[in-house]
């Protein structure tokens, strides 16, 4: 029977949205029995029938035959007299079965379900995908960039699904146009006004180890366990891991042959430096490997107050802290303990090297006092804040604010 183009369309759009076939039919018969409830009163004597291979639609009423003058109800009964005029061979109690043309409903209710059968098929591609990404929260997907805007970049997947990596999680350095191809963890799906909003994340610690699971196969394998994570994302990442097979190297299997496992990871991350340790319930060698490259002396441990103070020589206390702090923060994330670096002196190694002061002094700054012979801090200090001045282009404010920080050390 004729559907005018309302079958046709919605078949089209289901296809499109990959919806799955009972649903479709479960749609479509909702949506027709709501038109015949509003007809008729009822669609309780209504059969709703979709061929689930072509979407072709029937619609059959069922009404009992009364003796005429007795119909009570013109949505469930039918006269006699009515009955006849399509079939003469029924009698009073039978059962009066009619088709029901969609042209029956008349152009505007098609419209009407047309618009329904839109509306609600939307739904259900919302739920859908909504459902699909709930389950699929700390996974890496692959997408096209489609829009780049001040706070957030739009991406869609390989369906078409518009996924949200906000600036606040991209790596630093990351810079996208449209088309560049962009990998991430799925961070949190919600949804904002019945739509579903799916974040992407470039700086969560699941998106690094989702990287070691696929460039590592011991840790997809489960012989190599990630113990956890921590990252300052673009700048350096420590990762903890353990074998429960001895005659793995979990450190070795992770960094492979030449580095050729890890050289991959720190690409795709924009070559944020990442430490893999070998994973210990011994605290205080575990917090020796956190500090790596640098190297303890020695190290007292409060577990009351969860503090471990460090004792270094003076050359490794910079290695200790790293650029911007950010090695002996991840050490102190990764550990769970907060880290006090000490700096061991004695008679020989009282005076300390400039380049030690790297995180307080801007290193053009160290130059300029390198250029007139002084590398150390007793150095710099034995000299007067205007002879200082008079030798170097530094500017006055600056050399007293250098002065302070090398006094502050021999305090």
């Amino acid at each position: 029977m004729s559907s005018i183009n309302l079958i046709d369309s919605f078949q089209e759009f289901k296809d499109f949205k990959n919806i799955d076939r009972p649903t479709v039919i479960s749609v479509l018969e909702e949506v027709f029995r709501s038109m015949l409830r509003k007809r008729f009163g009822t669609d309780e004597n209504c059969d709703v029938i979709v061929n689930p291979d072509n979407g072709d639609l029937e619609i059959w009423r069922t009404r009992t035959v009364m003796e005429n003058g007795f119909s009570e109800d013109d949505d469930l009964e039918i006269e006699l007299l009515d009955a006849h005029k399509i079939d003469p061979d029924l009698e009073v109690g039978d059962d009066f079965i009619e088709q029901i043309t969609l042209e029956s409903f008349g152009r505007r209710a098609i419209l009407a379900a047309r618009q329904t059968l839109v509306s609600k098929i939307l739904e259900l591609e919302k739920d859908e995908i909504f459902k699909n990404y709930k389950d699929r929260v700390g996974e890496i997907v692959t997408g096209e960039v489609y829009q780049v805007w001040k706070k957030e970049t739009l991406v869609l997947d390989d369906e078409g699904n518009e996924l949200i990596l906000p600036k606040t999680e991209q790596i630093p350095a990351d810079y996208f146009k449209k088309g560049d191809s962009v990998r991430a963890v799925v961070y949190k799906v919600e949804m904002l006004n019945s739509n579903p909003r799916i974040i992407i994340s470039r700086t969560a610690p699941e998106f690094l180890q989702r990287l070691f699971e696929l460039e590592v196969p011991e840790i997809f394998d489960g012989l190599i366990t990630i113990k956890k994570i921590v990252r300052e994302p673009g700048e350096r990442a420590k990762v903890a891991v353990e074998s429960y097979d001895d005659r793995i190297d979990p450190v070795g299997a992770c960094v492979g042959m030449k580095g050729s496992r890890i050289h991959g990871i720190v690409r795709e991350l924009k070559n944020e430096n990442i430490d893999v340790i070998n994973f210990t319930a011994n605290i205080s060698l575990y917090i020796q490997r956190a500090l790596s490259p640098a190297k303890i002396t020695s190290i007292k441990l409060d577990d009351e107050t969860m503090r471990a103070a460090v004792y270094l020589k003076p050359d490794q206390v910079s290695l200790a802290i790293g650029r911007g702090g950010h090695n002996i923060k991840l050490a102190g994330k990764l550990t769970g303990y907060e880290i006090d670096v000490y700096r061991e002196s004695t008679e020989e190694e009282e005076d300390v090297d400039l380049e030690e002061f790297s995180d307080e002094i801007d290193g053009w700054i160290i130059d300029e006092f390198r250029k007139i012979g002084l590398d150390t801090a007793k150095s710099v200090i034995a000299l007067t804040a205007a002879e200082l001045v008079k030798r170097t282009d530094l500017e006055v404010e600056t050399v007293e604010e250098v002065l302070g920080i090398l006094r502050s050390e021999f305090e």
